[in-house]
This record gives C-alpha cells, sequence and structure tokens, in this order.
C-alpha cells in the first residue's frame, strides 16, 4: 500500500470488522460487526460488498469461496481475510486515530475524554 493512500473511515471499520470475525468474516457478519462498530449509523450490505471489493484491488483483503452448506441450500459464502498490508494499514489507522484523540483529550481536558466527550 502506497503511503499516500490513507484509508477512509469506512475502509478501517470493514477491516477492523475482519480482524474482530478472524475466520467467520463473510458478507452477513462482516455487516452486523460493522454495523456495531458504526453504531447509531446503520450500514448496507451493498456498502460492504463495495468496500470489500476496493479493499481487495488494493490488496489488504483477500477472499474465496467457502464449501456449499446445507443452510445455505447449497451455496458457498464468499469469506474474507486480512492480508498483512491490511493489518499494517489498520495498525497506522489506528495510531493516527490515537493521536488525534490525545491531541483533542489535552486540548479539551482528560475529564471530558474519561466522561465521553460531546453527548
Amino acid at each position: 500500500m502506497a503511503k499516500a493512500d490513507s484509508l477512509g473511515v469506512f475502509e478501517q471499520v470493514i477491516l477492523t470488522s475482519l480482524l474482530s470475525l478472524r475466520d467467520n468474516a463473510y458478507g452477513v457478519t462482516i455487516r452486523e460487526k460493522a454495523e456495531e462498530l458504526s453504531h447509531p449509523k446503520s450500514v448496507s450490505i451493498g456498502a460492504v460488498y463495495v468496500t470489500l471489493d476496493r479493499l481487495e484491488e488494493k490488496g489488504l483483503v483477500t477472499s474465496w469461496l467457502s464449501e456449499p452448506t446445507a443452510e445455505r441450500g447449497g451455496r458457498a459464502k464468499r469469506c474474507y481475510s486480512l492480508e498483512p498490508a491490511g493489518r499494517r494499514a489498520l495498525e497506522e489507522a489506528a495510531i493516527t486515530a490515537k493521536r488525534i484523540w490525545d491531541s483533542t483529550a489535552d486540548i479539551w481536558g482528560r475529564n471530558w475524554a474519561r466522561e465521553g466527550g460531546a453527548k
């Protein structure tokens, strides 16, 4: 991943979902985890798949088809996993987010940050 190619917030949400779900990462579970992370915003399955496609094009995730299952009427699931480049990109984004949060907390005061900030 090129240094100039930073992750968008929703890409970070999707990568975090993959990291959290590990071997259980497919469309429906990724959407559920992404919605949990994005609360109170809702997440559409279409947005999830568009973002997964983009992340796969960037080389940050890989996908494959699972074996067909009876519970899905004999259909396979498209599963996803984080590539090492995806882990690095997510780590860089998390470090930047923490630096921003720490700076904001310093300016607004640590008590404000501990109490949950603006509600």
